[in-house]
């Protein structure tokens, strides 16, 4: 039992929209097959940290590639269940140091939808499945309520 399926509700957390997206985003990726034997869970558990995870990590450090990778896909799903919701068109952009502090920003024609400061990036993750749909569904909620408030700013 992987850390991803552990406390999971097969029709509960990997039925979330959000969660179909980030899977379909990340399997839109996989360009030469490589995850096609994988399961849903399996690709998602990149994004599980439970507590024993965390603490092998140390507490300062610099995100590898693959982290960053991990953590753009999550925002661009965001974005992209923001976009299906309200037909504007998203952008996402990031601005990172090298030490895994920066900024996440969401754009919607002249809107910042969403504005994520970013901090511990080397260690970003969650501690279960229902962590990482509950965040996810809670952003883009965040950024659907602000296109909701400013509509003649996001569709300038």
């Amino acid at each position: 039992m992987t850390a991803a399926t552990e406390g999971v509700e097969p029709d509960g957390d990997l039925e979330a929209q959000f969660v179909k997206e980030l899977v379909q985003l990340w399997r839109a990726q996989d360009t030469h097959g490589a995850w096609d034997g994988k399961s849903d869970l399996d690709l998602l558990d990149a994004y599980i940290l439970d507590k024993e995870k965390r603490r092998a990590l140390p507490i300062v450090g610099d995100p590898d590639p693959d982290t960053i990778w991990r953590l753009e896909r999550f925002f661009d799903a965001v974005a992209l269940s923001i976009e299906k919701a309200s037909d504007v068109m998203i952008q996402p952009m990031l601005k990172m140091h090298h030490e895994g502090f920066g900024r996440m920003v969401l754009i919607g024609g002249r809107l910042i939808v969403l504005n994520k400061q970013l901090r511990d990036v080397h260690r970003f993750g969650f501690d279960s499945l229902t962590k990482l749909a509950a965040e996810g569904d809670k952003c883009v909620r965040s950024g659907i309520e602000m296109i909701q408030k400013f509509p003649e700013v996001a569709r300038y």
